[in-house]
């Protein structure tokens, strides 16, 4: 349940907590307000939210519930100036772009779209850096790099692809897709991620919040206590 996983994550020292409704988009829908609500009723740390929001009402609506950010994926990819609208309407500092970035047969990497289902998921032939940059000219404020070769496999951040992203942009970009061990979050730091996004290793309890920033703490990066 997400309110139970969001308590946890409070409790165990998490900084900041990410809700993907991750099929939205695919499905031709917005994410329901409603439970964004009900986290918000028990936490008091950050949290963004994700899911086909593709126009400032929706936005605001995610605000007004209690989100802090809002993330849009393949709403901006169909329509960039969406970004600008965003960022103008609520401050780019509450406008998140998430990117899913695949290599291709061609080794270059690219943008996919409605990444949610894979049985209709797209390249939208976006190259990943190019598109970064064009939305962090439009308003975006923050980035989350999804690395999808990494995804879920646990064997660490895609750092070259996450260091090119940190050099080519100049907000905040969170590194997403391949943390298995302590050490896979502080070479993301080192390659200057402003933050390490993980799923799994927290879900499965393979990595516990505490003992996490204790390492990073003994590796000389700075953690929020």
């Amino acid at each position: 349940d997400i309110v139970e996983h969001a308590l946890r994550y409070r409790d165990e020292g998490a900084d900041e907590l990410v809700f993907y409704d991750i099929t939205a988009s695919a499905e031709d829908r917005s994410l329901d307000t409603s439970w964004i609500a009900r986290i918000a009723r028990v936490i008091d740390i950050p949290f963004a939210v994700a899911g086909g929001i593709g126009d400032v009402v929706t936005a605001r609506a995610c605000l007004s519930a209690g989100a802090d950010k809002i993330s849009v994926n393949s709403p901006a990819l169909e329509r960039p100036a969406l970004i600008a609208e965003l960022a103008e309407a609520i401050g780019r500092q509450c406008v998140v772009l998430g990117i899913d970035s695949k290599c291709g047969p061609d080794g270059r990497f690219t943008v996919k779209q409605y990444s949610g289902r894979p049985d209709v998921t797209v390249d939208s032939g976006r190259e990943t850096i190019a598109w970064a940059r064009e939305a962090t000219a439009l308003g975006a404020g923050e980035i989350v790099l999804n690395c999808m070769d990494r995804d879920g496999v646990r064997g660490g951040y895609d750092l070259d692809q996450l260091a090119a992203m940190v050099a080519a942009v100049d907000v905040p970009v969170i590194a997403s897709g391949g943390a298995g061990t302590p050490e896979h979050f502080a070479e993301a730091f080192r390659a200057g991620a402003s933050g390490a996004l993980a799923a799994s290793v927290f879900h499965d309890r393979r990595i516990a919040i505490p003992d996490l920033k204790d390492f990073l703490a003994s590796q000389g990066i700075e953690v929020r206590r």
